[in-house]
């Protein structure tokens, strides 16, 4: 059958206009992506690729196979079905999947392209060819990023196209962050962002490319607009708050995980949304609500994709923010069998750091050998995932600690250095600290015991930097700052301590540490 002509978006724009508008009924931004496809399936595509825009794929996918459904020729819904099965900024590709979707459209290359009419849907098929097509993954999505370059110079005016290719320059470092190549997509998606402000990708995109704390400011505008552009997509809500974490907004991350994990909290289960949910609380200070989430998260550990190295990274994280190194949690007994180097190592560290805490060196020394058979038998690490050095900061944060505590103050911090070298070696990233216990953090803490406060000071500083007002570094910096005799910094660390737990727990020392400190000045 005769595939209609690209002209009907002119000669029936109120037919577009209608599709559009059933398409974005869900709230998920606005979008003009015309395509020849009739109006009942443009509908269907419209809704996919705003899907796609929010990285919600699984819907994404679904709205792609319904406009298949409405019209099974229509070549740009197995376009966007295809696309649902890379995931560029988590390095996710499902190449089996992909393929067999495009084997509906059609059996070789050539026949699919037959069945886009006209130039422009020609190029973004012969795009997600090229991803699809043979060679390892690093040259596809290198090769699929230039064909898009292409089809930008090609159709100046096509905004869809514009956004598409920023998302796949974010891909090319192969889920690590690259800061020149994320700014320049940042430069591409900023145009449309201004000229739509209803972009849910432009939006989203642009987040991503200024989620760090150097950055974060950037992103700000961004952040405040995407949950409003696209209410009904979960992962607008937590991404907002990419920037958020990175500006130490925790009031914002709460509330928007909060929503981004759903209405009934007696459903969430350990997920990306809920990790980030429960950081939140930790910085707050509110750690009764942190001991309940946690607690709510065992219960629907199995319902999460990941939920067993979830929750154990959700212990580790309560147990290192509250400093409950007795926490009744650290008996849970968590199948981590099959996790990733990075979770198992954290998992071992909190045990031997709570060990060390609890006055048992000899457990300690034992999840210290843990540490260093998780560091010297881990797999071969993935390209690109070179500089992931989580599990060798953990291990030379626990053997410090030893050292510490065996009197060797000075083989200590000689260990806390080399920890630190490694942390400031890898990629920038944002969210919760991947290695639980920030090792520029817990140097200012060795400092401090060991009688060094200016040098504390520096640390916790340095901390504040990667991590903006996290907790434990700002109540590190007020501690130091009075031993240092810089009462200035003293208080302005304290004040900023007390204005982040606003909604803290009310019997917390460090709120009655920092009431005395600055009750003191004159």
């Amino acid at each position: 059958m005769k595939r209609l002509s690209v002209r009907w978006f002119w000669i029936a724009p109120t037919c577009l206009v209608a599709a559009m508008l059933s398409a974005q009924a869900q709230r998920l931004g606005t979008i003009d992506f015309p395509t020849s496809g009739p109006p009942a399936a443009q509908a269907s595509f419209i809704r996919g690729v705003l899907l796609l825009h929010s990285f919600e794929y699984q819907d994404a996918a679904r709205a792609f196979r319904e406009a298949q459904g409405i019209d099974p020729g229509f070549a740009l819904a197995y376009w966007g079905e295809a696309l649902t099965y890379t995931h560029p900024l988590w390095d996710e590709q499902d190449v089996n999947a992909a393929r067999a979707s495009l084997l509906r459209l059609g059996p070789t290359r050539e026949t699919r392209r037959a069945q886009a009419p006209t130039p422009r849907e020609r190029a973004y098929l012969d795009a997600v060819e090229i991803l699809y097509g043979d060679g390892p993954k690093a040259r596809r999505d290198t090769a699929y990023s230039r064909a898009m370059e292409r089809l930008v110079a090609r159709f100046p005016a096509d905004r869809e196209a514009q956004v598409f290719y920023a998302a796949s320059l974010l891909g090319l470092s192969q889920g690590v962050r690259n800061i020149p190549t994320y700014l320049k997509a940042a430069a591409i998606v900023a145009p449309v962002f201004r000229d739509n402000p209803d972009h849910p990708g432009a939006a989203h995109l642009l987040i991503h490319c200024y989620d760090d704390p150097v950055h974060a400011p950037l992103g700000l505008a961004a952040a405040r607009a995407y949950a409003k552009i696209a209410p009904d997509a979960a992962h607008a809500h937590h991404m907002t708050t990419h920037i958020f974490v990175a500006l130490g907004m925790w009031d914002e991350v709460v509330s928007q995980n909060e929503l981004a994990s759903g209405r009934d909290p007696a459903t969430w289960a350990p997920d990306h949304y809920t990790q980030w949910l429960g950081y939140g609380y930790l910085e707050q200070g509110r750690y009764r609500e942190a001991l309940r989430h946690l607690e709510r998260m065992r219960e629907n550990v199995d319902q999460g994709r990941r939920g067993r190295a979830v929750l154990a990274q959700m212990r580790a994280e309560y147990v290192v923010n509250t400093e409950q190194w007795d926490s009744p949690s650290l008996q849970w007994n968590i199948d981590l069998s099959g996790v990733r180097a990075r979770d198992a190592a954290v998992d071992a560290f909190v045990a031997g750091l709570a060990a060390l805490k609890g006055g048992d060196r000899a457990a300690a020394g034992r999840f210290l050998a843990d540490l260093a058979a998780i560091t010297r038998n881990r797999a071969p690490v993935a390209a690109g995932q070179e500089r992931d050095q989580v599990p060798a900061i953990l291990e030379k944060e626990l053997q410090a600690l030893l050292r510490q505590a065996e009197g060797a103050a000075g083989d200590a911090v000689a260990l806390m250095r080399q920890a630190t070298a490694l942390e400031d070696a890898m990629p920038m990233e944002f969210g919760p600290p991947a290695d639980v216990k920030p090792a520029h953090e817990l140097f200012g803490e060795i400092l401090l015991q060991a009688g060094r406060p200016q040098e504390a000071q520096r640390e916790f500083a340095r901390e504040l930097q990667l991590a903006p007002k996290r907790a434990l570094s700002l109540r590190g910096l007020g501690r130091a700052t009075a031993a240092a005799g810089d009462a200035t910094t003293a208080a302005r660390s304290y004040a900023e301590l007390r204005a982040i737990w606003h909604r803290a727990d009310p019997d917390r020392p460090e709120l009655a540490e920092a009431a005395r400190f600055l009750a003191a000045r004159p």
